[in-house]
């Protein structure tokens, strides 16, 4: 059985913490691991080989340090150059083993869900085997415990031909109303759509090629004409950019005659919301869900997650306040789901705060926005030990660099020098230039930029040991 962990998402849904750059499977929301960590943790168990990854190539240097942070071992990562849904991603997934001769099971799994009972998990997924070794289409329900209306449902039905405890699918339904959803769970017969799946690879691709053709010719193409580097699979953007959008559940489940449901009841969250984030967390006397500095009084089922400032909530029911650096989101509970019409909103501005947070992460490290006027912005800049930011130069601005801790390499034209603790340096418009971390301890500086345009893509690169490209580059510290 191999994992195939799907890590894509747009971060929308919880932001302001969740951006496009940083989606939510990336962040430690319900304890110290990430949600992408805990999901590949939870699958070191017999039989189980290592995950084969599906990502983003924007998230590709994320997942390679959540990976290192934790020792995570991994078969491949398949990096696609935008989304193209859930059918898409498995089908190339499924394509890869194939051409290598393989045709093991694939447990298709999102990297942002929360399972809290383990043995259940694993139990489940013993009696989905079952199933799939015998050409089944399994699908992993939630049993319906309350009248949801964010989740969609699966019509369930009995079946004698299939192994003791699974069941047949009869049909999906859409996000009811409250009214259809409450008779839904009463009559005992819908699931939650856990949007988690157990088949083996040749029958998903028999699957789609039957029903999505297209989806599945373009698949084909593409990896076809993917570049390899070790052990990434960079999928050919031309070619992807021209498969249709579509889930596993629209392209293949709610089409084969093969779909039958596993009973999945293992403490499952998709912490699709921030009143998911509220349900999974312990909560003080009064109902109440903090992080970080706050202070919280004469409230009731308020959740408040403080990011540096000091936040206090007073007299609230039933009120959601996240705050970042750069933005603060305040909503009820019942109108969280809002969060992401917002999100499209500021997108249609061309606002910053929906891509990335002021701290951006690097292959090198990380830089944080102090502050920024007309002419002027002030940077931290952090690089790992043994890490060296790309050789480049500005056209508009010039830079001066101060070493807070740790020691910089630094080359300016045909100078290589370095520069400690409070040491300092200019780098003058058109110089070619490059930062390096020579030490191993974090190298910290301060980076102020001064000039006519401060624009990221006021840059040539020259070289690169990540194998950037051109069109990707931004400025000295987000290179």
């Amino acid at each position: 059985m191999i994992p195939v962990i799907l890590s894509g998402g747009s971060g929308s849904r919880l932001w302001p913490l969740s951006r496009k750059q940083f989606p939510k499977q990336f962040l430690a929301l319900t304890g110290e691991d990430t949600l992408f960590q805990q999901t590949i943790k939870r699958l070191r168990l017999p039989g189980m080989q290592p995950p084969l990854l599906v990502c983003n190539q924007e998230h590709r240097f994320i997942v390679q340090e959540q990976l290192k942070e934790q020792q995570l071992e991994t078969q491949a990562t398949l990096l696609e150059p935008f989304g193209r849904n859930t059918a898409p991603a498995v089908a190339i997934a499924a394509m890869k083993l194939l051409a290598e001769g393989r045709d093991e099971l694939l447990l298709i799994l999102p990297a942002d869900h929360v399972l809290d009972d383990q043995p259940a998990f694993e139990a489940a997924l013993q009696l989905a085997g079952k199933a799939a070794e015998r050409g089944e289409m399994v699908l992993f329900g939630i049993p319906a415990s309350r009248p949801e209306t964010g989740y969609g449902y699966i019509r369930s039905m009995p079946d004698d031909s299939l192994p003791r405890g699974v069941v047949r699918v009869q049909s999906f339904v859409e996000k009811p109303d409250e009214t259809r959803a409450r008779a839904f769970v009463e009559s005992g017969d819908y699931f939650w759509n856990s949007g988690m799946f157990l088949f083996r690879a040749s029958r998903y691709l028999e699957e789609l090629k039957q029903y999505d053709a297209d989806i599945y010719d373009t698949c084909l193409l593409a990896l076809e004409r993917s570049r390899v580097e070790d052990d990434l699979v960079l999928i050919d953007a031309a070619t992807f950019e021209c498969c249709p959008d579509n889930s596993i559940d629209y392209a293949v489940m709610e089409k084969t005659r093969r779909a039958c449901l596993v009973p999945l009841d293992a403490g499952w969250n998709d912490v699709g919301s921030w009143s998911s984030i509220w349900d999974v967390h312990a909560k003080d006397g009064n109902g109440n869900v903090t992080k970080g500095d706050v202070m919280v009084h004469n409230s009731r089922n308020c959740l408040v997650h403080g990011n540096g400032k000091l936040v206090s909530v007073i007299g609230l029911d039933d009120i959601v306040v996240v705050e970042t650096k750069d933005a603060m989101m305040i909503a009820h509970r019942d109108h969280v789901q809002d969060v992401k019409t917002v999100v499209n909103q500021l997108d249609a501005q061309g606002r910053s705060e929906t891509q990335n947070h002021c701290e951006v992460y690097r292959p090198w490290g990380s830089y944080d926005s102090v502050d920024m006027g007309g002419r002027f912005q002030v940077k931290h800049i952090s690089v790992k030990p043994g890490a060296t930011l790309s050789l480049q130069m500005h056209h508009h601005r010039a830079e001066h660099w101060i070493v807070v801790s740790g020691t910089a390499e630094v080359t300016c034209d045909d100078k290589v020098f370095l520069l400690t603790e409070n040491q300092s340096t200019y780098i003058p418009m058109t110089s070619v230039h490059r930062l390096s971390n020579p030490g191993k301890i974090p190298l910290e500086i301060i980076e102020v930029q001064s000039g006519s345009y401060l624009g990221e893509d006021d840059i040539e690169r020259l070289e690169d040991i990540y194998g950037r490209s051109q069109a990707t580059a931004l400025s000295v510290v987000a290179s």
